[in-house]
């Protein structure tokens, strides 16, 4: 272990945060060595959100670092991914093509609020990689928030009343429209082309529900597991009553103070654990471009269903 750590430089994500780690020097010769692949498990599982800078930076090194934490698959919605890379998913806003939204007045595109990937799916990815291709001038930052210590934040008596208890969520492209997502009066300006044609077919798409608390298989840690984004409301609790609860499991999970907001540099990568981990797009000026690629790393915690009613359910994507 010795030998491997000298290949890297470790240190913390931001000052203070309860989470995360940035790791340097990091090169597509190191992944060669077994121990270093488990050396990166490890840090994955204790910090949840690793930067990788100052190191190897390329598509081709972004797919292998990618597979040290497990198999990759495409993106369920074909017009995600990148063209010629089905492992790739490709997260691009254009001033001519590309959702953008009027937050109070203020013209933001490429925005998403905080949301983990694929929540409207039974069985959400483990993780991913993000790599800018194009960065803007300004804005395009990406927060995260680890879920771990938003728990841990939590009144013993809010963790009482969430123990059991189970999200609803669905597909829903349009940010705006979002019950959960505390964002004042977002309104959608204009609609990414790939996002109206998945909007076309929402309908044909299952409801599924998550568990609103786990336990982190590797550590014991519980993990509030709420995504604000996609969210319908509580399994057990279609009330008003049950509204109110999740949203103030929401304003705690998604509480300021608890977030890391990462400026991007051209060569940067970001990991996340997306099983404890809520993230989120600042978003860019409307005459920027901004163009990511992102891995999705395969895994179920299996702790998700789909909803049907009566009969089977059907294949998430047609």
């Amino acid at each position: 272990m010795a030998s491997v750590a000298t290949d890297i430089r470790i240190s913390p994500l931001a000052p203070v945060l309860p989470f995360g780690a940035t790791i340097a020097g990091l090169t597509r010769d190191n992944l060669d060595d077994p121990a270093m692949r488990r050396r990166l498990n490890d840090l994955w599982i204790e910090h949840g959100v690793l930067l990788f800078r100052d190191g190897e930076s390329s598509q081709d090194m972004h797919l292998e670092l990618s597979r040290c934490f497990g198999d990759l698959e495409p993106h369920p919605f074909p017009e995600s991914r990148q063209a010629g890379a089905p492992d790739l998913v490709k997260i691009k806003f254009y001033p001519e093509d590309g959702s953008y939204y009027d937050i109070g007045g203020d013209l933001r595109g490429g925005w998403l609020p905080w949301h983990s990937d694929l929540i409207y799916t039974h069985r959400i990815n483990h993780g991913g990689i993000l790599r800018p291709v194009q960065l803007p001038d300004i804005g395009g930052e990406t927060g995260f928030i680890d879920q771990i210590a938003a728990y841990e934040r939590l009144p013993h008596s809010l963790r009482e009343r969430i123990e059991g208890l189970h999200v609803v969520y669905h597909v829903d492209v349009d940010m705006s429209l979002q019950p959960f997502v505390d964002q004042g009066d977002a309104r959608l300006i204009r609609m990414a082309a790939s996002g109206t044609q998945i909007e076309k077919r929402k309908f044909t798409y299952p409801r599924v529900i998550h568990p609103m608390v786990y336990t982190q298989a590797e550590t014991g840690r519980k993990v509030l597991n709420v995504s604000p984004a996609f969210a319908l409301g509580i399994y057990e609790d279609g009330t008003a009553a049950g509204d109110a609860l999740l949203r103030e499991v929401v304003a705690v999970c998604t509480d300021p103070a608890l977030a890391y907001v990462h400026a991007w540099q051209p060569d940067d990568m970001v990991l996340w654990d997306n099983w404890r981990t809520l993230h989120s797009a600042r978003g860019v000026p409307i005459d920027q471009t901004r163009v990511m690629e992102r891995t999705t790393i395969r895994g179920d915690y299996a702790l998700g269903r789909p909803l049907g009613l009566d009969g089977p359910v059907a294949d998430f994507d047609v």
